[in-house]
């Protein structure tokens, strides 16, 4: 029996889902430049043919899969959070427990960290440190350092160094999650130490 067109409709969105799901990981682990879609339609277990029905090319493909890395809700998540009225050490060790929770539960999480810091080393537009520091994601991190350092909780520094310095170690451990099977992930308090002062 033929199937309807609802169901191959979804099958198309299946497919098209399984591709970018797939590919965000497989991004992640090789970066834009040492990623080939022969080779990626290989490991998703697809005919190469069947990539280019839904992405023109490995540039589109990888805009949809930045795009969604790029999520509006983690973004959104840190306004939240910069502008709640409570101290900055609250603010980071619940911004800790965040990412830590969703590196260990999420491999997708851990595939956006990496995409995120790899596009700022890849992408023209991110080349130099003036434009990596444009990121919002450091740019909210630094406030919340910056009303630490007021506070005293927070160590002393420049702030926007500071933020590189925590979201370095984050994406260290997302690269762990994604390569290896066998490591010690920090503690959520381990992670809010790399800003908060020992009191």
């Amino acid at each position: 029996m033929p199937k309807s067109q609802e169901r191959c409709q979804e099958i198309r969105e299946e497919t098209r889902s399984k591709i970018l799901h797939d590919s965000m990981l497989y991004f992640a682990k090789n970066g834009f430049a040492g990623t080939k879609i022969s080779d990626l339609a290989k490991q998703i277990g697809i005919g190469q043919g069947t990539v280019y029905i839904y992405f023109k090319s490995k540039e589109e493909l990888f805009g949809k899969i930045f795009a969604l890395a790029n999520s509006s809700k983690d973004i959104k998540d840190l306004k939240m959070l910069v502008h709640l009225p409570i101290p900055a050490k609250k603010k980071i060790q619940n911004l800790s427990a965040s990412i830590m929770t969703k590196l260990r539960q999420d491999e997708d999480y851990a595939a956006k960290i990496a995409l995120n810091t790899q596009m700022m080393f890849e992408k023209k537009d991110f080349a130099s440190a003036e434009t990596t520091y444009q990121s919002e994601l450091y740019q909210l991190t630094e406030r919340i350092i910056k009303q630490g350092q007021k506070e005293g909780s927070v160590v002393e520094g420049l702030p926007m160094k500071l933020a590189d310095y925590y979201w370095g170690v984050v994406y260290l451990y997302a690269l762990k999650k994604l390569f290896t099977t066998q490591y010690e992930m920090i503690s959520d308090e381990d992670l809010a130490r790399v800003l908060l002062k020992d009191k």
